[in-house]
C-alpha cells in the first residue's frame, strides 16, 4: 500500500508538470530520473535476507506484518538454508519465539509443535492457507524442500480459519513458479549416514504467458538409532499461468513417500533418564523394539490449486483449494515403563532390580487419509469518508476422512542395557477399527479500517458448522455423530507512527473440535478467549522486524479424566500467559541476526482431579529463548566465506501433571560455516555442537523423549 501512495503521488507530480511544459517550451528543464523502488517481497514468494516484511497468513490477504494485531513470525527459505534445516519443518522453528518443538526428540515421520504453550501438530497445521488437519495417526508430513517460508500466527486463529489450535497455527507456504529460468541442485550427507539429492527447476516457456517448475528429492541411509535407517522421496510439479495482469492460476502435484525403520525414543521413563536408575541411564541411541520386523511407511499425494482474478471494479476472487490422500502402517513395539519378572507386574516407574527390563507394548496399524479443502475469498477497497476500509469476504470448507486399523499386545519385556532381538512376539489384536468422517463449512468477513494517517482498527467475524459422524466396527452402540455451531470473532487496534514503531492490542476467541464421547455424548469443541497487546518495529535504515508481545488465553471444554471413574469429562479449564520478544536484522549486506525470548506461565484452573488445580500441564518449558548470528567475508582473499552461530535456551518443564518431577533446562549451541565461488556453495552445518545429552520433554513418568544428539551435515549445491 506505501508503494501504492508513492505511485499515485508520483502520477500527481507527471500530470501537474506537463501543463507547464507544454507552454514553456523555450524554456524546459530535464528533470532527473526518480525511480522509487519498494522491498518486491509478496506474502507467498521468497523473503529477502532473514526478515520478512509482508504475511498472508495472518489477514488471509497479503498485507505488512505490521499491520496484524497479532504477533506473527516467518522463517523464509535463506534462513533454513543457513541453518541446515534438510529434514523436518519443525527444525525450521528451533528459534522462534513462542514455538517449542520436538518433545520428544527427532521423531522421523511426525512434526511436533506446541505454539504458546498448546499443541497444534495435528489441529494448527496448515499449507498455503489451507488446513492439513489430522487426528490420530491420519497425517501429513511436508518436506522443507517443497517450501518457500513457514509463517507462525500466535494465538487463535478460527476467525479466519475455523477449527484450529488456540495458541496459534504454522502455516507452511510451498514455492511457485517464477518468472526468472533456474535451476538449483543439492547433495548432501550427515554424520549418521545419511544423504540426500535435491533439485529445483524453474522454466518460462518462450512467447507464453505459462511458467513451470519441478522440484525433487531422494534421501536416506542411517539414522542415530542402533538399527535405524530410512529412505525418503519427494516430487511436486507445478505450473502457472498468467494471461493477464489481474489474472493467476497456478496448480501442482505433491507425491512423496517414506520407508523407515526406527527405534523407541519418546517413549521412555523418567528414572532412567532425567534421573539414574540402579544400571545408569538408558542409551540415547538404543532401539527397544524388533529391528528384523519394525517398519513404518508412508505415501503422499496431493493435488491443489490457486486461482485470482480481478474483477471490473477492482476487486479480486481468489480461490484456493486440495484434495489430499495420505496411506500410512507401521508395526513395532513401544516401551512404557519397567517389568518387574518377580512378580510379573508392568508399567513400573522404577526398576526392581540392576538387570532392568522394558516393559513393551506391540503396536501396529495402517491408516489412510482421504482429505479435501476449499476457499473462495472475495477482497475489495472502499472509501467512507476519511476511512479506508479493506474487505474480505469469505467461504471456505474442510473434508477429512480417516479409516484406521489399529492393533494390539503386550510383548515380551527386553533388556534396558543389553537388548536382545528375535523373540517370537504375541499376535496384536484389534482394539480400534474405526470410520471418521468430519466436515466444516464457515463463512467469514474482515474489514481493516485506516484512517487518521495512522490507525489501523482490524475487524473480524466468522461462523462455522462442524458435522462429525464416527463409526466405530468394533463394539456395539459405539458409533455417534454431532453437529456443532461456532461464532468466533477478532477485534484490534493498532497506530502506525511514522518512525516504523506500531503498537497493538486485540481480542479474539477461538473453538477447536473434538473427537470422543463423554457419558455418551458427543465432545463439544474447546473455546475460549486471547486477549494480546504488543509493539511492532520495523526500522527505517536497516531491514529489521522488532515484537515484543503480552497474551492472556483461556481453553474451556478441555477434556480431563475423572481420577475415580476413570470417565472422560469436559470440565477442564487452562490458562496460558506470558510474554514473547522476536527480533530479525539483517544488519548489514553481510550481518544477518535473529534473537528470540519467550516467558509462557500455564495453570489448571478447573479439574476433575481437584488436587491438580493450579498446576502446570506437563511437557511446556516455562523458558525458551535463543539467538543467531551469521557473517558472510565481502571482499579480500576470503570473500565468500561465512560463519554463523548459534545458541538456544529450553527452560524446566514439569514431567508429570501432579508436579512432583521436573524436566532439567539445558543449553545447545549450533554452527555453520559455508563458501561460496562461481555459483557454487559448500556448507557445514552442526546441531547440538557440544553433543548434549538431555531430555527434551516427558508427557508423564513413562513418556519421556531424548534430545536430538550432535548431527553434522556437509552439503554442497550449485545454481545453474
Amino acid at each position: 500500500m506505501t508503494a501504492w501512495r508513492e505511485l499515485k503521488t508520483g502520477t500527481a507530480i507527471a500530470a501537474l508538470l506537463l501543463p507547464g511544459i507544454a507552454f514553456a517550451e523555450d524554456t524546459v528543464t530535464t528533470l532527473p530520473t526518480i525511480v522509487v523502488e519498494g522491498s518486491g517481497e509478496t506474502a507467498t514468494g521468497p523473503v529477502k535476507g532473514y526478515v520478512a516484511t509482508r504475511t498472508a497468513t495472518g489477514a488471509k490477504a497479503d498485507v505488512p506484518l505490521k499491520e496484524v494485531p497479532q504477533s506473527v513470525s516467518v522463517v523464509g527459505g535463506q534462513e533454513m538454508s543457513d541453518r541446515g534445516v534438510t529434514n523436518k519443518v519443525d527444525e525450521a522453528l528451533r528459534y522462534t519465539a513462542g514455538v517449542y518443538t520436538q518433545p520428544f526428540g527427532a521423531d522421523g515421520d511426525t512434526n511436533w509443535y506446541y505454539v504458546r504453550g498448546f499443541d497444534a501438530t495435528q489441529t494448527g497445521t496448515f499449507l498455503d492457507g489451507l488446513n492439513l488437519w489430522s487426528y490420530g495417526f491420519g497425517g501429513f508430513l511436508i518436506d522443507p524442500v517443497a517450501l518457500e517460508r513457514v509463517e507462525v500466527l500466535k494465538g487463535p486463529a478460527s476467525v479466519l480459519y475455523g477449527g484450529a489450535n488456540p495458541g496459534g497455527i504454522i502455516n507452511m507456504v510451498g514455492k511457485r513458479p517464477t518468472d526468472e529460468n533456474a535451476l538449483t541442485t543439492e547433495a548432501g550427507i550427515n554424520s549418521d549416514g545419511n544423504g540426500y539429492v535435491s533439485f529445483d527447476l524453474n522454466r518460462v516457456v518462450k512467447d507464453s504467458d505459462v511458467s513451470y517448475r519441478v522440484i525433487g528429492k531422494l534421501a536416506g541411509g542411517h539414522k542415530a538409532a542402533d538399527y535405524a535407517s530410512d529412505f525418503r522421496g519427494v516430487i511436486m510439479p507445478e505450473i502457472s499461468w498468467s494471461p493477464d495482469d489481474g489474472t493467476k492460476l497456478n496448480l501442482y502435484a505433491y507425491y512423496s513417500y517414506l520407508d523407515q525403520t526406527s527405534g523407541t525414543n519418546g517413549f521412555l521413563p523418567y528414572v532412567g533418564t532425567v534421573e539414574k536408575a540402579s544400571f545408569g541411564r538408558i542409551d540415547r541411541d538404543a532401539n527397544y523394539g524388533e529391528p528384523d520386523s519394525d517398519y513404518s511407511y508412508s505415501r503422499q499425494f496431493m493435488l491443489g490449486g490457486e486461482f485470482s482474478h480481478e474483477l471490473e471494479n477492482g476487486w479480486t476472487f481468489s480461490q484456493t483449494a486440495r484434495y489430499a490422500l495420505v496411506n500410512r502402517s507401521e508395526n513395532a513395539p513401544y516401551t512404557y515403563g519397567y517389568y518387574d519378572a518377580a512378580t510379573g507386574s508392568n508399567y513400573l516407574n522404577e526398576p526392581s532390580s540392576a538387570d532392568a527390563q522394558l516393559t513393551r507394548l506391540g503396536f501396529n496399524h495402517h491408516t489412510e487419509v482421504h482429505s479435501f479443502g476449499l476457499d473462495n475469498r472475495l477482497n475489495g477497497e472502499v472509501e467512507t469518508g476519511a476511512i479506508r476500509h479493506e474487505i474480505m469476504l469469505g467461504l471456505d470448507y474442510k473434508w477429512y476422512q480417516m479409516d484406521s486399523v489399529q492393533a494390539s499386545a503386550l510383548d515380551t519385556p527386553i533388556s534396558a542395557t543389553d537388548p536382545v532381538y528375535g523373540t517370537v512376539q504375541p499376535a496384536n489384536s484389534v482394539y480400534l477399527n474405526q470410520l471418521l468422517r468430519q466436515q466444516q463449512l464457515g463463512v467469514y468477513a474482515q474489514d481493516q479500517l485506516h484512517f487518521g494517517d495512522g490507525w489501523i482498527v482490524t475487524l473480524n467475524g466468522r461462523y462455522d458448522t462442524v458435522w462429525t459422524r464416527s463409526n466405530d466396527r468394533t463394539a456395539t452402540n459405539a458409533d455417534y455423530h454431532s453437529t456443532d455451531g461456532a461464532a468466533s470473532g477478532r477485534a484490534g487496534l493498532a497506530y502506525e507512527f511514522d518512525n516504523g514503531v506500531t503498537p497493538y492490542a486485540s481480542i479474539a476467541t477461538f473453538f477447536n473440535p473434538q473427537i470422543g464421547t463423554t457419558l455418551g455424548d458427543p465432545l463439544k469443541p474447546e473455546e475460549g478467549e486471547q486477549y494480546e497487546a504488543g509493539v511492532k518495529y520495523e526500522p527505517g535504515f536497516f531491514p529489521g522486524m522488532i515484537t515484543a508481545s503480552v497474551f492472556n488465553i483461556d481453553k474451556r471444554n478441555w477434556t480431563v479424566t475423572n481420577p475415580t471413574t476413570f470417565i472422560s469429562e469436559q470440565i477442564g479449564k487452562v490458562r496460558s500467559r506470558g510474554f514473547e520478544l522476536e527480533a530479525k536484522a539483517d544488519i548489514a549486506e553481510d550481518w544477518k541476526a535473529t534473537a528470540s525470548f519467550t516467558y509462557q506461565d500455564l495453570e489448571i484452573l478447573r479439574h476433575a482431579d481437584t488436587s491438580l488445580i493450579g498446576n502446570t500441564p506437563y511437557l511446556t518449558p516455562n523458558v525458551l529463548a535463543s539467538a543467531w548470528l551469521d557473517y558472510t567475508v565481502p571482499t579480500g582473499r576470503l570473500e565468500g566465506l561465512s560463519l554463523g552461530g548459534g545458541i538456544r535456551y529450553q527452560g524446566e518443564s514439569w514431567a508429570d501433571m501432579a508436579n512432583t518431577k521436573k524436566v532439567p533446562d539445558v543449553v545447545l549451541f549450533d554452527a555453520a560455516l559455508r563458501y561460496t565461488k562461481n555459483d557454487w556453495t559448500a556448507a557445514i552445518n552442526v546441531n547440538n555442537v557440544f553433543d548434549k545429552t538431555y531430555v527434551s520433554g516427558c508427557q508423564g513418568l513413562l513418556v519421556c523423549g531424548y534430545g536430538e544428539g550432535r548431527t553434522v551435515t556437509l552439503k554442497i549445491s550449485k545454481s545453474w
